[in-house]
C-alpha cells in the first residue's frame, strides 16, 4: 500500500495545484448564491456503516432507467481519506449509490441502495479498474474516474463516461483516454473498446465529458484533463449511436456562422474543472464547473446547448468550502429560488500532505 499512498499524495498535490488561484488575479468576494445543506459521505455516516463508502469524491447525479437517481463516486475508501489510517484500506472506483429522495426535501439527499449490493454490504466498484496495474486491453492505468452517466428508458441501458488516469504527476494530471461503459442490468458495467485518446501534449479537449439528452440527441460537452487552460467543446450524437464515433457531430464556427457537422470550435475558453450540464424541467440549460483561475464553482445558463451562454455566476468560493471541486448539477434541480442542487467535493490537507477532509456535500443555490 506504500505505492498507493504515495500515488494519492501525488494526486493530492496535483489537485491542489490545479485548483490554486492564478497569481495576480483578484479574488472574488464571498458568494451568497449557494448554501451548504448537508454532508452526504463520510466515515461517520450511514454511507460507511451500510456500504463501506467513507472517504470519497464527486457524487455525479444522473437519472437512472427507472427514474430514480444514481450518484457516481470516484476514488472511494472505507477510511476517512485515501491514505488511512488504518491501512490497508479498500480502494474502489467508480462506486454508485442510489436514491429516490428529492434533493429539495427538508432532509436533503438520503441514499437508499448501492449498485451491485443486495441490501447492506460493501459497495464494489462498477467496472474493471487497473489500480496501478493493467486496465482493459493490457494498458496501464492508475485509476478509473467517472465523468457522467446517462440512461435510456427505451432499452433500459445505462452508459457511463469515464477517464482512464495515466498519472497524477506534473502541474496538470493527465488521462490516457476517455471511454464509455454500459450496463443492461443497472449494476455491472462493461468497458467498451471505444477510446477517445489523449495526445502527447495532454491537450486533447475531449477527455472530461458531461452528457445531456434532449429528444433524439445527446449533447456532449468536454474539456481537457488536469483542470488546465483550454477550450470547452460541444458535440452531439443520436442517443442510439453513442457507440459509433463517426456519428458524433461537432458544433463549429466557419468564419461566418456556427453550425453542426463541422470541426469543433471552443464554445468557451478558460481553466475548467469537471463540467456538468443539465436541462431543467422548464427547458433552461445549466452548466456548472470549477473555475480554476478563481477557485470558485460557477454556473451559466442558456436556452439551448448551442445557444449563447450567460456570464459566470459564482455559486461557491473557496472561503465557503476550502479545497472545493466538482459542483455537479442534480437533474431534479429547478430554475426557481433555492432550487439548484450541487454535489460538491472537498479535499483539505495539512502542509505535510495529511488529509483532514475528503467527502461530498450537498449545496443549494439559484441559477
Amino acid at each position: 500500500m506504500a505505492l498507493a499512498r504515495r500515488a494519492f499524495l501525488t494526486r493530492a498535490a496535483a489537485v491542489a495545484a490545479a485548483s490554486a488561484v492564478a497569481p495576480g488575479l483578484a479574488l472574488p468576494a464571498p458568494a451568497q448564491a449557494a448554501a451548504w445543506k448537508k454532508r452526504v459521505t463520510g466515515a461517520d455516516l450511514d454511507t460507511n456503516r451500510r456500504w463501506q463508502v467513507a472517504g470519497t469524491d464527486l457524487g455525479i447525479p444522473y437519472v437512472l432507467e427507472n427514474g430514480s437517481i444514481g450518484y457516481l463516486f470516484g476514488d472511494t475508501f472505507n477510511t476517512p481519506w485515501p491514505e488511512g489510517p488504518p491501512l490497508p484500506n479498500d480502494w474502489r472506483s467508480p462506486v454508485m449509490l442510489r436514491s429516490n429522495v428529492h434533493p429539495g426535501s427538508p432532509g436533503g439527499i438520503v441514499f437508499d441502495s448501492a449498485a451491485r449490493v443486495a441490501g447492506n454490504g460493501r459497495a464494489p466498484e462498477l467496472m474493471h479498474n487497473g489500480h496501478h496495474g493493467v486496465g482493459i486491453d493490457g494498458l496501464w492505468e492508475v485509476t478509473v474516474i467517472p465523468n457522467d452517466g446517462i440512461s435510456f428508458p427505451e432499452t433500459r441501458r445505462q452508459l457511463i463516461s469515464y477517464m482512464s488516469i495515466e498519472n497524477w504527476g506534473g502541474p496538470h494530471w493527465r488521462t490516457r483516454y476517455a471511454g464509455l461503459a454500459y450496463s443492461d442490468n443497472g449494476n455491472d458495467f462493461i468497458r467498451t473498446p471505444l477510446k477517445w485518446w489523449n495526445n502527447a501534449g495532454n491537450t486533447d479537449p475531449f477527455q472530461m465529458w458531461t452528457m445531456q439528452r434532449d429528444g433524439d440527441w445527446v449533447y456532449v460537452f468536454s474539456v481537457r484533463s488536469g483542470r488546465q487552460d483550454g477550450p470547452m467543446m460541444l458535440r452531439r450524437v443520436r442517443w442510439d449511436r453513442l457507440f459509433y464515433p463517426e456519428s458524433y457531430e461537432g458544433w463549429g464556427w466557419n468564419g461566418t456562422d456556427w453550425g453542426w457537422g463541422r470541426p469543433c470550435t471552443g464554445i468557451l475558453h478558460g481553466r475548467f474543472g469537471e463540467p456538468s450540464v443539465r436541462r431543467l424541467g422548464d427547458g433552461t440549460w445549466v452548466m456548472s464547473y470549477l473555475n480554476c483561475a478563481t477557485g470558485c464553482i460557477v454556473t451559466r445558463t442558456a436556452s439551448g446547448p448551442d445557444r449563447v451562454w450567460t456570464a459566470e455566476k459564482v455559486q461557491l468560493t473557496h472561503w465557503q468550502e476550502p479545497s472545493l471541486y466538482g459542483g455537479f448539477i442534480h437533474p431534479w434541480s429547478g430554475s426557481g429560488s433555492d432550487e439548484l442542487h450541487l454535489m460538491v467535493s472537498k479535499w483539505t490537507r495539512t502542509p505535510e500532505g495529511r488529509s483532514t477532509a475528503y467527502h461530498v456535500s450537498q449545496f443549494v443555490g439559484t441559477v
